[in-house]
């Protein structure tokens, strides 16, 4: 079992992935408990900043937001600069007025597709919850009720889609999986791919 706080102190120690910034993805199906486990973290992270992919995406561009996040945040933190991009309000269905991402040692990349292949080069971890399709959208649907559920309906095959095309858990560091109390951390895919692969600071993890 993982507190999380040996996990934070690896991550910490990895070389800047993103100008100064250490960028850690967390992805996973949505549903999985990406939200919480990133706020944990982040936490644990001496309050890291945590970029919430749901504030880019939108309802007509549920993963086609690469250029967005390339260009309002990628791009100014690898330069050391401060980051600006206007979060997507999934009611009023608008972007809203723009918020400030400092280059922080450490930022949470949280969401489906944190993973993915556009992103990976700026990311020094990939996090994948590991918990299955079916099971995290089930508990998707029922967190956010009825009345989401065209939302679901629209969202699955999207999803299914994306990962098809773009697929995040062949990549990850380190697997995810939630317990009773707490979570505990495996060697990912990417880590146990190759049995002659260098230790480095993420076996820390």
């Amino acid at each position: 079992m993982n507190d999380l706080r040996s996990s934070a102190a690896a991550l910490r120690a990895l070389p800047p992935s993103c100008g100064p910034v250490r960028l850690i993805g967390v992805d996973g199906h949505a549903g999985s408990g990406k939200s919480t486990f990133a706020t944990r973290l982040a936490a644990e992270l001496d309050s890291a900043p945590v970029l919430r992919l749901d504030d880019l995406a939108t309802h007509e561009e549920l993963f086609e937001w690469t250029g967005r996040l390339t260009e309002q945040v990628i791009e100014p933190l690898s330069h050391g600069a401060t980051a600006r991009y206007a979060p997507y309000d999934w009611t009023l269905r608008r972007f809203t007025a723009p918020r400030s991402l400092p280059p922080s040692p450490v930022i949470v990349v949280e969401g489906v597709g944190a993973g993915r292949r556009a992103l990976r080069p700026y990311l020094a971890c990939l996090l994948w919850m590991d918990r299955g399709a079916q099971e995290s959208w089930r508990r998707g649907r029922e967190r956010d009720g009825p009345a989401q559920s065209a939302f679901w309906d629209g969202w699955t095959p999207a999803e299914i889609r994306h990962f098809g095309a773009d697929p995040s858990r062949p990549f990850a560091d380190a697997l995810v999986q939630e317990r009773c109390e707490g979570y505990a951390i495996l060697p990912g895919p990417q880590m146990t791919a190759s049995p002659d692969q260098a230790i480095t600071h993420r076996d820390g993890m």
